[in-house]
């Protein structure tokens, strides 16, 4: 069935893989949301354009044109915020503008609303051995994750109240071509031959290639069993941090010069340098069961980890070289 679809953040990172997916496939038709001083960097993509997101953004009868929504914008987490009140911050986004968009494309008949949430609502780590699941308590630890699991909650009231069908989708790290932050930080080390002393982490982690994440959303659109369900997304292989940088240092053609230093020391070094936050990144075990995504969509990660990687390392030598 050929869906209309209207796309938030389609500028982001995984927005814009939703709406590069949706354009090529052309099996639905897709409008993009975009802020009146955004440009989309695709030609002959219909907009709805805003002034702002928030819990006063009018969204007009322009909603009615629409039977799908894909909701990725959000005020997404960073390493340091300078808010002096980052909570009050992140509500007003993820929380008051995604619930009144979702009220308001209520009104307007809009029948599915796909949220791109996070894996924080479930929490920062697990233990040895464990894995978050989509139907555990939420434990978000800090104001992104608070926020998140907010506008989630508010979400499946609002689908009791009024019928719209909210679809949840929790990424874990999501990696990819055109990747930033911390990602593309380990890539520039790798590639520049930095020695690392991270050759001993025996800790486990989930991440999630962009192409699987899409692929899933994607799904989401019109999977009759996707209704008023919360999924968790993952590559289906989880790889500890050593792990990791080898095989991204093999896809770069790149030697992993990691050198074997015991977990114990960098968390202790991390934190007397007040980078605890960091070093449970590096670290500490976050892992997730997709069994549940898995079985109730029929789907299975169509990107293995090391296809992934090598896309993302062919991005980024492409990138370096211009």
């Amino acid at each position: 069935m050929r869906h209309s679809i209207l796309l938030t953040g389609a500028t982001g990172f995984v927005g814009g893989a939703i709406l590069k997916r949706l354009l090529n496939e052309k099996t639905h038709s897709v409008s993009a949301v975009v802020r009146q001083e955004s440009q989309l960097n695709v030609q002959d993509v219909p907009t709805l354009r805003i002034g702002s997101f928030d819990g006063d953004t009018a969204w007009t009868g322009d909603l009615t044109k629409f039977d799908v929504i894909i909701h990725s914008a959000a005020r997404v987490h960073v390493m340091n915020d300078v808010e002096s009140d980052p909570l009050a911050a992140f509500r007003k986004v993820n929380v008051a503008g995604t619930l009144n968009f979702a009220r308001q494309a209520a009104a307007a008949g809009v029948r599915r609303f796909i949220f791109i949430s996070s894996i924080k609502v479930n929490g920062e780590g697990t233990k040895p051995g464990g894995f978050y699941t989509g139907d555990d308590s939420p434990a978000p630890a800090d104001p992104y994750g608070i926020s998140k699991m907010e506008a989630e909650q508010g979400l499946r009231q609002l689908s009791t109240e009024t019928g719209i069908e909210v679809v949840i989708v929790r990424p874990v790290l999501v990696y990819g071509p055109g990747v930033k932050a911390n990602f593309l930080s380990m890539m520039h080390w790798l590639d520049k031959g930095i020695p690392l002393p991270f050759g001993a982490i025996h800790n486990s982690r989930s991440l999630v290639a962009l192409d699987n994440l899409v692929d899933l959303v994607v799904t989401c659109i019109d999977h009759p069993a996707a209704a008023n369900q919360t999924f968790l997304v993952s590559d289906g292989e989880d790889l500890s941090t050593t792990q990791l940088l080898a095989r991204m240092a093999k896809a770069l053609h790149k030697p992993a010069r990691l050198i074997p230093v015991p977990s114990w020391m960098l968390e202790g070094g991390a934190a007397m340098l007040g980078k605890k936050a960091l070093s449970q990144r590096l670290c500490g075990s976050l892992q997730v069961d997709i069994t549940k995504t898995r079985n109730l969509l029929g789907w299975t990660p169509p990107v293995s980890v090391d296809e992934a990687l090598a896309a993302t390392a062919l991005h980024f030598r492409d990138n370096q070289q211009q």
